[in-house]
């Protein structure tokens, strides 16, 4: 295409600014570099932001990228760029919501007319205030028109065609802090965060539950309602929840209380079913543990089993005739089942432990009440010396009342005015005694009680270990005449097993408290048992009662690996068994 041209290199100029390739005279691009696809030449920003009729950002150069500014006509003025070599013109820190710009550099024969034509092109102006010392200040309606007056810092700006120094000058914009910026930043900053405000509110109030329905006030017609709801289980709470509101609000008075009489009474029934429920629950508990223990104890017993195949595939006889793969598949199979069989045994010896611990805080509760009734044997027999004291100090003062008034009688009244005196606090003495010993009385007769209470309780336990002595001495004359029927060849003088009375006392204790334990326990459990009852008992000797009667008492040993521990068991009944 050919075009005819008077001024070749402005129709160029104006072509570039514009974002078309420049043609020569003969149709041919001047420059060779110039993509048709894109619309521009590479390297080249494709529109001048500050172009006239172009209210538009400038879209974001690269920092890499090199800005080529334009010469800029208007009508009264020209704008030639800066020397692109330079660095760029300093600024100042951005105020907020800054919409005013400070444009220094203005030629002195520059009026507010020609400031009005080179700015209005980055956007509506509101306010221009201009100085005589050659710079003002211009406000723009947004805050992105600041942007494109500070892409025309450094432009030189000449008015005309004259080169006289007061019609020329250098342009310098930089962002300016004004109060009405400030106050119209703040006043959208507070919108803002009144805006999220509402809308946290708003979601606030949508997650939020509904509350419950408001409680109708008391009538005779709601309380029969309510009355109803109290008799129905599914019903209960709810109805609880009004009769406390009414209680509260104060609805109750004379001409109700007997409807709120039979509502509380009515709640009142609710308690034995609740309860109840408890104790189901508990025992639902207790059975979910022992089918859990058995379940454990059954699984434990299959991995005992497995362990038995792993460990009798692994012998000689069989493990010759399997491949390298399938030895190391059965190792690492048996290595696995081990480990998870250990950790299920610890877990089932755990719930062991438990039980044991329960069982012996129960006996150590039972101690506790041995050594509360003897404090309190100890407590009625001091009562009962002071009771005697104080009966005999009641005496004595009887004694001389009745010699004083008998003194009173006989001699003149007027010959010793002093005895009134002794006798009226002889007689409130005496009330006090009888007072005193009303009470000690009282306090006599309630330790009585509680005496006779540990005599029948020692009666009882007395019983029985008397039973279990004779069972003892039952099982060992069994065992002894099996053995000489066994051997009677053999024959030994009956020496028995127990020396004295201590030791069967020992005896017995021990076998009770054996008994009660029944996966056994140690010698220092049973010592620390003993020590309770009598301090000067020795391991030693317990120990060597205990391997004295074999047939009574079996040590044996409990436990995996470390935990492997010596315990003593009770089997003195295992003899009555057998034969």
């Amino acid at each position: 295409m050919t075009l005819p041209m008077s001024n070749p290199t402005a129709w160029a100029t104006a072509m570039n600014n514009l974002g078309m390739a420049p043609l020569g005279i003969a149709g041919q691009p001047i420059l060779p570099d110039f993509d048709p696809a894109l619309g521009m030449m590479t390297g080249i920003p494709p529109i001048t932001p500050m172009m006239p009729g172009l209210g538009i950002v400038p879209p974001p150069i690269p920092p890499d990228m090199p800005v080529v500014k334009e010469i800029i006509h208007c009508k009264s003025c020209t704008l030639f760029p800066p020397n692109p070599n330079l660095p760029p013109p300093a600024t100042r820190e951005r105020p907020p919501g800054c919409k005013t710009v400070f444009v220094g550099g203005l030629p002195e024969n520059g009026t507010e007319q020609i400031i009005v034509e080179v700015f209005e092109q980055c956007g509506e102006i509101i306010a221009i205030r201009k100085s005589k010392k050659n710079f003002c200040h211009i406000r723009f309606a947004e805050e992105y028109m600041v942007d494109k007056a500070l892409y025309l810092s450094g432009y030189r700006i000449r008015l005309g065609s004259s080169t006289d120094k007061r019609d020329t000058g250098r342009l310098h914009v930089d962002f300016a802090q004004a109060r009405d910026d400030l106050y119209e930043w703040e006043c959208k900053q507070r919108m803002l965060a009144r805006e999220e405000r509402h809308r946290r509110r708003m979601e606030e109030e949508r997650l939020r539950p509904p509350s419950p329905p408001p409680v109708v006030h008391y009538s005779d017609h709601e309380c029969s309602i309510v009355a109803e709801k109290l008799k129905d289980d599914s019903k209960f709470s709810e109805a609880v929840q009004t009769l406390l509101t009414w209680i509260e609000r104060g609805e109750v008075n004379r001409r109700s209380a007997n409807n709120f009489y039979s509502m509380i009474q009515s709640a009142n029934s609710h308690v034995r079913r609740l309860v109840n429920e408890k104790a189901a629950h508990e025992k639902d508990m207790e059975e979910a543990k022992e089918k859990f223990k058995q379940a454990l104890s059954g699984i434990l017993a299959q991995f005992e089993q497995i362990v038995a195949v792993y460990r009798s595939a692994s012998k000689q006889k069989a493990w010759d005739h399997f491949t390298k793969a399938q030895r190391k598949n059965i190792s690492i199979w048996c290595k696995q089942a081990e480990e998870i069989r250990n950790i299920h045994n610890d877990e089932l010896m755990g719930i062991r432990r438990e039980e044991e611990m329960e069982m012996s805080e129960e006996e150590t509760e039972e101690t506790t009440e041995t050594k509360e009734t003897e404090e309190s044997v100890a407590q009625a027999e001091t009562l009962k010396e002071e009771n005697d004291s104080l009966r005999w100090q009641l005496d004595a003062y009887r004694n001389e009342v009745e010699l004083l008034k008998q003194e009173q009688g006989k001699a003149p009244r007027e010959e010793d005015p002093n005895k009134e005196q002794q006798l009226k606090l002889l007689q409130q003495a005496l009330q006090g005694m009888q007072q005193h010993l009303l009470k000690v009385q009282e306090e006599f007769k309630m330790k009585e009680a509680e005496l006779e209470k540990v005599k029948d309780d020692k009666l009882q336990v007395e019983k029985m270990l008397e039973n279990l002595t004779e069972k003892e001495s039952c099982s060992t004359a069994l065992c002894t005449s099996s053995q000489d029927s066994e051997c009677p060849s053999e024959k030994t003088p009956n020496t028995s097993p127990i020396k004295s009375e201590r030791e069967a006392l020992l005896v017995g204790i021990i076998s009770t408290f054996l008994h009660v334990h029944p996966f056994g326990a140690s010698i220092e459990y049973i010592c620390s048992y003993l020590h309770r009852l009598d301090s000067k008992i020795c391991t030693n000797d317990v120990e060597c009662l205990l391997s004295r009667l074999q047939h009574t008492f079996r040590q044996e040993m409990t436990g995996v690996g470390a935990s492997l521990e010596k315990r003593w068991k009770f089997c003195g009944f295992e003899g009555l068994k057998l034969t």
